[in-house]
């Protein structure tokens, strides 16, 4: 009985460490974050309208901001990659103040009890708004966040970006448009 036992230990045992092989050299390490970033096909389509309530309970329309550039940005507050953006679109926004209008539309499935203290901890300077699943819908079946939509003055969306993208990224959009009008 006890030779069974042990046998049984050793066989168990031997299997363990032969699983335990060195094959560390196949793994790769992620240094950084490296976010996948991939632009959305532009096709120039009239951005579709909708009406969303802000963190005031207040119904905001996109098309309340035709005649000024439209930076649609679909985030939520547990996403790294946007938290990373944040940042950019407050400066963006400050920079540009009177031709641009950033409207940040929240994925979070919590209450605005969740989103409001993180634009306080952020010092987001843009509105922003809940989305609704017909929103995401209406905007091509939103995947992946962050995604960004980038409207011109007369309503068409003129670019679009899924993934983390740099400040510079959106600013040379701007100045595109701002040279175009």
């Amino acid at each position: 009985m006890k030779f069974k036992f042990l046998l049984i230990s050793l066989f168990f045992t031997t299997l363990f460490f032969a699983g335990c092989g060195n094959k560390a050299s196949n793994v790769k390490t992620v240094k950084q974050y490296e976010p996948v970033v991939k632009e959305v096909k532009k096709d120039f389509k009239k951005a579709p309208d909708f009406t969303l309530s802000n963190t005031d309970g207040k119904q905001v329309k996109l098309s309340e901001f035709r005649g000024k550039i439209v930076i649609l940005n679909f985030w939520a507050t547990w996403c790294p990659p946007c938290r990373e953006e944040i940042p950019g679109f407050v400066k963006l926004q400050k920079e540009y103040k009177d031709d641009l209008v950033i409207l940040g539309i929240s994925l979070d499935t919590g209450s605005k009890n969740d989103v409001v203290p993180f634009m306080k901890k952020f010092k987001m300077n843009y509105p922003v708004l809940f989305g609704t699943g017909e929103v995401v819908r209406d905007y091509g079946n939103i995947q992946s966040i962050p995604t960004s939509f980038i409207v011109d003055q007369k309503g068409n969306i003129v670019n679009s970006f899924i993934g983390f993208r740099k400040e510079s990224v959106f600013k040379a959009e701007i100045e595109k448009l701002l040279k175009k009008s």
